[in-house]
């Protein structure tokens, strides 16, 4: 049995669908008619659910803050086209301010930690740093600058096109690291860029980054292949994009 550690925050994803009848006539925007409403589990917990769903064999821990961000999003039922987000709980984020001696245990026990790293507080370069020091195996999905302290001794970071953009000096100095994906395009690592199986299904683009690092972890335990690995966790993300909402592949 796998045992996967997920480090990193934890929200509820909320999609409210609905109509959009007319103009208000107050103000220039639309009138939003609530009609259906889907919750779910984002960021670090998205990660845990995509795992789950991926390989039903797996041991999961997951550490993250005690209170939810959530996400809430108003989306027109008929076009898929999110009309606005609300985000609440980003600044309310308590930290990880130290690892046990349990909790190192925990981490060198595990075949993969996965630092789920939205950079809302929950987590700091040096513990970051720590946690990597310990791990057998260290996924990093992050959206902070990152360093090369930082990353010494991680193994994998997934990063998507902007993150790419904001890191890129680093990105060209250890490149073996780097997972860059690249929407409809697939994902690139070094020179090579792996096709997505389905680049012309996209409905929704929501927590697909978390179901590609899924993916990718859960194939890389059972293969140690870097191209096997990519190419599966690009079939994983490919199913997603093609489903509303933020969703798991099965």
């Amino acid at each position: 049995m796998d045992k996967f550690l997920v480090i990193g925050e934890i929200c509820k994803d909320e999609f409210i669908y609905g109509d959009v009848p007319r103009i208000c006539p107050e103000s220039p925007v639309p009138v939003f008619v609530p009609v259906d409403r889907k919750e779910n589990d984002g960021m670090g917990g998205n990660v845990v659910n995509n795992i789950k769903s991926i390989n039903q064999h797996a041991e999961i821990i997951h550490w993250h803050q005690s209170v939810p961000i959530t996400k809430t999003r108003l989306v027109e039922k008929k076009s898929n086209q999110m009309l606005v987000r609300i985000d609440e709980g980003d600044n309310k984020c308590d930290k990880l301010e130290y690892l046990s001696l349990a909790m190192l245990q925990t981490i060198g026990d595990s075949d993969v930690v996965i630092i789920s790293d939205y950079n809302k507080g929950f987590l700091n370069e040096k513990i970051i740093i720590e946690i990597s020091k310990y791990a057998k195996l260290t996924i990093l999905d992050s959206k902070r600058k990152l360093s090369n302290e930082l990353i010494e001794h991680i193994d994998y970071i997934k990063l998507n096109k902007q993150e790419w953009e904001n890191n890129k000096d680093i990105v060209k100095e250890h490149s073996e690291k780097f997972l860059i994906t690249l929407g409809y395009e697939g994902v690139r690592h070094m020179e090579k860029i792996y096709p997505s199986p389905r680049p012309l299904e996209t409905i929704d683009v929501s927590g697909a980054g978390d179901t590609f690092v899924a993916g990718f972890a859960t194939k890389y335990l059972s293969t140690k292949s870097i191209s096997e690995s990519l190419e599966f966790a690009n079939e994983m993300a490919s199913i997603v994009v093609a489903k509303k909402g933020v969703s798991t592949p099965f």
